[in-house]
């Protein structure tokens, strides 16, 4: 009932964009595992080690990004019927994506993300870095654990609520999405209403934000975290703190402030801690040479917001102040809505890290079918022994590029793998991921990048092609080339993982060499 209950509830879900996919059956004549795969990717592996036993559907059709793509009636089906589903990790998949997998999956079957299992596996994993470069704090939003203590998993809600708030002016912390478009989390010029002022993450998930004070003087903003673990329950109360923010002024003349630290630069976020049940202030200390999340009480530390984040009211955010007024403005630095996770989540751009999918995914057959253990081993072992081969024609065929001319600029953040795993390094992307907008001060600086390396080439994906006109744009100012590359979906060109693979590898070294 469960299951049918939730099929019905998907007719609000989108129903473009369908494209012929194999449809599961709740009895396969041929007995064959129904298996779902969120991406083209993961299908693929997922087929390789399943061989005749299984029978694989992947949600995210060829051509779509599984960063943005939301499913459709006949995805919902697939996971009804499914028998193992396998996601990749929470935050590279469209939230929506992974809440409609987990909401409609049988309790029976085997739900697996991949990249934290495969961890066990030996895969190698590389965890994501904020820019601490700025000259004011980063402040964004977090949430800390998965929360399962209160009953959460993967598709719960986490809310984090404005309840308190005091100052000489007033606050606002908003997000700036592509185009210009704004959402507002919390606003404090008119008081405070929970109701309104408040921000929905998922468990373990970061946010950027901007912040933005009227004023000089001190703030404080009262915020409380709840969770919400089913879509149409009650909330669940975490926690709830005051944190303190010095906005043009200097902490050390304030004597109630006497001994709090000052947090000034770097990145830190308003954290709701779901492990500890507060909230709390969560800081990436970098003066051990790595980056570290130090945890801090609300009330052991003052936000402070410097004088050199004091400008004149952007054009276009009348919200925060008339024309020719003044602002004390902390940027988001990451134009559009950015959620993201701990990890970079593009594991499968390093082949060893698609052996530990394929080894941690033969294990995942081999449990909801043991009757065909050897076939899934002998099927496994065929298909690592193919994909060491493939790691070294990738590392050689890397390795014919000029040293001095190994310099991979893309449209977004995603090879990080490919570069640390094959020596190549990331000179420069668009934006960290392909729903957010590049600043005026991004573009320069990417030019320039292009300009002082000499890089003779520029990649771009090919399901980005219609959203990578800034990119092309780059390429025509400084005549250069721009050349295929692919990250986590197929098409008529490519249409298995180990074709990926090559094909990256070659255009790198056609392009570059």
């Amino acid at each position: 009932m469960r299951r049918l209950a939730a099929l019905c509830t998907t007719l609000t879900l989108a129903i473009s964009g369908c494209v012929a996919k194999p449809l599961l059956s709740a009895h396969p004549e041929d007995g064959r595992l129904q298996v779902v795969a969120t991406t083209n990717v993961i299908a693929d592996i997922a087929a390789q080690v399943g061989g005749e036993h299984v029978q694989v559907a992947s949600l995210v059709p060829p051509g779509a990004d599984p960063h943005s793509y939301e499913p459709t009636l006949r995805d919902v089906r697939n996971i009804v019927y499914a028998d193992v589903a396998f996601s990749n990790y929470v935050l590279l998949e469209e939230h929506k994506l992974i809440k409609t997998l987990d909401s409609n999956i049988s309790p029976q079957a085997a739900n697996v993300a991949l990249a934290e299992g495969a961890v066990k596996y030996a895969a190698e994993v590389i965890p994501l870095v904020e820019d601490v470069s700025l000259d004011t704090i980063w402040l964004g939003l977090r949430v800390h654990g998965g929360g399962s203590r209160f009953g959460a998993d993967r598709t719960s809600d986490m809310h984090l609520r404005l309840t308190g708030f005091s100052g000489p002016g007033t606050m606002h912390g908003f997000l700036t999405e592509g185009l210009g478009q704004t959402s507002m989390y919390f606003d404090a010029s008119d008081g405070v209403d929970p109701s309104e002022d408040e921000a929905v993450l998922p468990a373990n998930a970061h946010t950027h934000l901007s912040w933005a004070f009227s004023k000089p003087g001190v703030y404080t903003a009262t915020f409380a975290g709840s969770v919400r673990p089913e879509a149409d329950g009650p909330q669940k109360r975490v926690g709830e703190a005051t944190f303190t923010f010095v906005v043009g002024k200097d902490p050390s003349q304030i004597p109630e402030l006497a001994g709090r630290e000052r947090l000034a630069g770097g990145h830190a976020d308003v954290t709701m801690n779901l492990d500890e049940q507060a909230m709390e202030i969560v800081y990436d200390d970098t003066s051990g040479g790595t980056v570290e999340h130090r945890h801090i009480p609300a009330s052991d530390a003052v936000i402070e917001v410097t004088n050199r984040a004091w400008q004149e009211t952007p054009s276009g955010a009348g919200f925060l102040g008339p024309r020719g007024s003044s602002v004390y403005l902390l940027p988001q630095a990451v134009l559009g809505k950015h959620v993201h996770g701990e990890i970079d989540p593009h594991l499968w751009h390093s082949v060893t890290n698609a052996i530990a999918y394929a080894k941690l995914i033969r294990d995942t057959f081999i449990a909801k079918d043991p009757a065909h253990r050897n076939e899934y081993h002998a099927a496994a072992e065929a298909y690592i022994d193919r994909l060491d081969a493939l790691d070294d024609e990738v590392r050689k065929t890397i390795a014919a590029i000029p040293e001095s001319r190994r310099h991979l600029v893309t449209t977004h953040d995603a090879f990080a793998y490919l570069a640390k795993d094959y020596g190549i390094p990331v000179a420069g992307f668009v934006t960290p991921n392909p729903s957010t907008e590049p600043s005026i001060t991004d573009m320069v600086r990417l030019t320039d990048t292009v300009r002082n390396l000499k890089v003779p080439a520029v990649f771009l994906e090919p399901q980005l092609a219609s959203r990578a006109q800034t990119l092309r744009e780059l390429a025509s100012v400084t005549g250069i080339d721009v050349c295929p590359i692919y990250s986590d979906a197929f098409d008529d060109t490519v249409t298995t993982y180990e074709e990926l693979m090559r094909f990256n590898a070659r255009s790198l070294t056609r392009c570059l060499s």
